[in-house]
């Protein structure tokens, strides 16, 4: 087997990176690219390294987060420009391992160009060994990591989202790919931290055919040299943590509030479950919103009160061409179900659509095993008895036996929707009981949920006062005379 040498990393002029190309890594992140994008590391970055002669990374003096990602890494072998799917894999000589190493603590410093997150010297090492591309099926190969002789990544190409013939022909149409240089294809979920004495392994083969790059091994040292303050300083925070393990939970973050969600902390979410969507109804009305109620929906659960962050999915009209290349494999309701958080609620836009099922009972237990706290959908749900007696709420327009792929197509997630009647963003606070469903925007709730209280003790005065007979003439809404009457009634009740 050929080995990666000097000679071979000296030939790399560009080292292109893709951001997201597995979907279990775009169901961990949440997000799910339309189209491969691409960051550049330095050739300086190179490094070999082997179970012989490890490679050395230093996780820079300062900072917390030195990320590790095992990836597949692409060798071109004669230059391509232009290049159509159908003819780009003969452009790739070898396949070997390599670990695209970041430090998250920079991530904030270069708005997206990983330059000094990623571009470290020995950040990039790859080997040990070289498979030659026309041996293998690129569909077919096997990524493994081990963390500390833990195996924490592995995974297959069978199913990415840009096969790799894909990303040489769309990174061609734009710039010369020319001989030597190598191409970062994605990393499946399962990358996380590194610290000092660490150690992180690679591995690439044929699925079990017997070829194989063999370990590429990487150490992990504290660096002793500061940053000077003349330049960016390492700064991290929960996002980064996140990020950087995979989960809040790995990081040793609560779970109790998504990061990058802002808007629902326990004492907000406490005062929203305390009133009626009746109540705020009335008070989101006073603000001039008047569409922000999701319609015509039944719950499975009405005697719950549900208050939770929207993540959204939309589906679009079934296409059959269409439905070939979205509806099958790990599609966008699969990725949304599975990167679902404790506590959000998935809102799907079927529009209105009844003659075919969007969650069934599988998938609603996925996301109820998640911590989901509502799945609504405008559409219908299968295996209804199923999903009906779930501790977790559904919210549908009526049940239906019928797969979704008779009338949807699962296109995006975490995008602006349209779910009975209204329009829900990623991040909206929502509010549902037997009453209905509302849609918050998350600047107005704090102010909302305080004024609801209120008119909800107002109401409990009026309602005792009706019950002690009085007429609703100035008691409902209350006069001048009635409000006195209702703040010495508050105050007695603050004495109690």
């Amino acid at each position: 087997m050929e080995q990666v040498t000097d000679h071979i990393l000296a030939a790399a002029r560009k080292v292109i990176a893709v951001h997201i190309n597995y979907p279990s890594r775009a169901a961990q992140r949440g997000r799910t690219p339309e189209q491969p994008s691409y960051f550049l590391k330095p050739s300086s970055s190179l490094a070999l390294g082997s179970a012989a002669a490890p490679s050395t990374v230093e996780r820079p003096a300062g900072c917390e987060l030195l990320g590790y990602e095992g990836e597949i890494a692409l060798i071109i072998g004669k230059p391509a420009r232009r290049v159509g799917i159908e003819d780009a894999w003969s452009h790739v000589e070898w396949v070997t391992a390599s670990n695209d190493l970041s430090v998250y603590d920079l991530r904030y410093a270069d708005k997206g160009s990983n330059l000094r997150s990623k571009g470290g010297d020995g950040f990039t090492p790859v080997g040990p060994g070289l498979i030659a591309a026309d041996a293998v099926d690129p569909a077919k190969l096997r990524i493994r990591t081990w963390h500390n002789g833990e195996l924490v990544q592995d995974d297959t190409t069978g199913d990415l989202l840009f096969p790799f013939a894909r990303l040489v022909a769309d990174l061609s149409q734009l710039l010369t790919l020319e001989e030597g240089d190598i191409i970062l294809t994605g990393t499946p979920a399962g990358a996380s931290v590194a610290t000092p004495g660490d150690v992180v392994e690679v591995e690439v083969d044929d699925d079990g055919g017997g070829l194989t790059t063999g370990r590429l091994v990487t150490r992990v040292v504290e660096g002793t040299t500061p940053f000077a303050d003349f330049g960016a300083r390492p700064k991290t925070d929960d996002l980064q943590r996140e990020e950087a393990y995979g989960s809040r939970e790995a990081a040793g973050l609560s779970a109790a509030q998504p990061s990058g969600t802002p808007g629902l902390s326990p004492e907000l979410k406490a005062k929203l479950e305390s009133v009626c969507t009746a109540t705020l109804s009335s008070q989101l009305r006073k603000r001039g919103l008047n569409n922000v109620s999701i319609d015509g929906l039944t719950s499975t659960r009405p005697e719950r009160r549900i208050v939770g962050l929207a993540r959204t999915l939309r589906y679009v009209p079934n296409r059959e061409d269409l439905f070939k290349t979205h509806g099958g494999g790990f599609n966008a309701q699969k990725k949304a179900i599975d990167s679902v958080n404790e506590g959000e609620i998935l809102v799907m836009e079927a529009r209105g659509e009844k003659g075919t099922g969007t969650i069934g009972d599988i998938l609603a237990l996925r996301a109820q095993v998640r911590g989901a706290a509502a799945i609504i959908t405008d559409g219908g749900v299968r295996d209804f008895s199923a999903v009906a007696a779930m501790e977790m709420p559904t919210y549908y327009a009526n049940p239906h036996p019928a797969v979704l792929g008779r009338r949807h197509i699962p296109w995006d997630t975490d995008i602006t929707i349209a779910c009975g009647g209204t329009t829900v963003q990623p991040g909206d606070i929502i509010v549902a009981d037997a009453d209905g469903i509302l849609v918050i925007p998350p600047a107005l709730a704090e102010e909302l949920a305080d004024d609801s209280i209120a008119q909800e003790r107002e109401e409990t005065f009026i309602a005792e006062m009706v019950q002690q007979g009085h007429s609703v003439d100035g008691l409902y809404p209350l006069n001048a005379a009635w409000r006195t009457r209702y703040e010495q009634w508050e105050a007695g009740k603050a004495n109690d």
